[in-house]
C-alpha cells in the first residue's frame, strides 16, 4: 500500500469495484494490501495465528463494507487500515480483563510481518510519521503511540498517565491534529 496517487486511485477503483461484488477485484485489493496489514496486526496482537484471525474478518468486513468507502473522507489505505485496526482493538478489548496493564516497550514490539520489500515500501512514509511524531510534546507522542499500536483505549492511557480522562482525549485530539498538519505539508 503506497502512498503514491497512482496507488491509492487503484486501491479506490479496487474498493469500488469490490462493492459491487467483483471477485477478481476484491482479489487484487487482498494481493496487494495483505502483507502491510498483516503486519499490522501481527504488531497489535503480538501472537501470529490471532493477528491471521483478525486480518480474516477484517477482510469479511471489507467484501461486506467497501460499498460505505467514501474517497472523499479518507485515502483507500487508510479506510483499510482503519478498519484492521479497530478489528484488532475489538479482539484485543475482548481477551484483557486487565486495564491497568502495564505499558508496552513499543520498540521492542516484533515486526514479524514485513519482509524487506514491504518495509522498503513504507520505509519513507514511516520516517515522516516518526519524524511528526517525535515533534510533539513525548507525553502526547507515546499516548499516541499506544492508542493506535496496541489498541490501549482513553481510560487506560488516562490512568497509566495518572490524568484525568478528558485529559488524556484533549491530548490525543490536539496530538492528531498537529500529525495531520506536519504530514500535510
Amino acid at each position: 500500500m503506497n502512498d503514491t496517487s497512482t496507488e491509492t486511485v487503484t486501491l479506490e477503483q479496487l474498493l469500488a469495484r469490490t462493492a459491487m461484488r467483483d471477485r477478481a477485484a476484491f482479489a487484487e485489493l487482498y494481493r496487494r494490501t495483505a502483507p502491510r496489514l498483516f503486519g499490522l496486526c501481527v504488531r497489535m496482537m503480538r501472537d501470529r495465528g490471532e493477528a491471521e484471525e483478525v486480518l480474516q474478518e477484517a477482510f469479511i468486513a471489507i467484501w461486506r463494507r467497501a460499498d460505505g468507502y467514501n474517497p472523499a473522507v479518507a485515502g483507500a489505505g487508510t479506510w483499510l487500515t482503519t478498519l484492521v485496526r479497530n478489528r484488532a482493538i475489538d479482539r484485543l478489548r475482548q481477551r484483557r480483563p486487565d486495564t491497568n496493564a502495564d505499558a508496552l516497550d513499543l520498540e521492542r514490539l516484533p515486526d514479524e510481518g514485513r519482509g524487506p520489500a514491504a518495509r522498503a515500501e513504507a520505509s519513507e512514509d514511516y520516517r515522516r510519521l516518526e519524524r511528526c511524531l517525535d515533534q510533539l510534546d513525548p507525553k502526547h507522542s507515546r499516548s499516541v503511540r499506544e492508542a493506535f499500536f496496541t489498541g490501549a483505549t482513553y481510560n487506560e492511557l488516562a490512568i497509566r498517565c495518572q490524568v484525568p480522562l478528558a485529559t488524556m482525549k484533549s491530548w490525543i485530539r490536539r496530538a492528531l491534529l498537529q500529525l495531520r498538519t506536519c504530514l500535510e505539508t
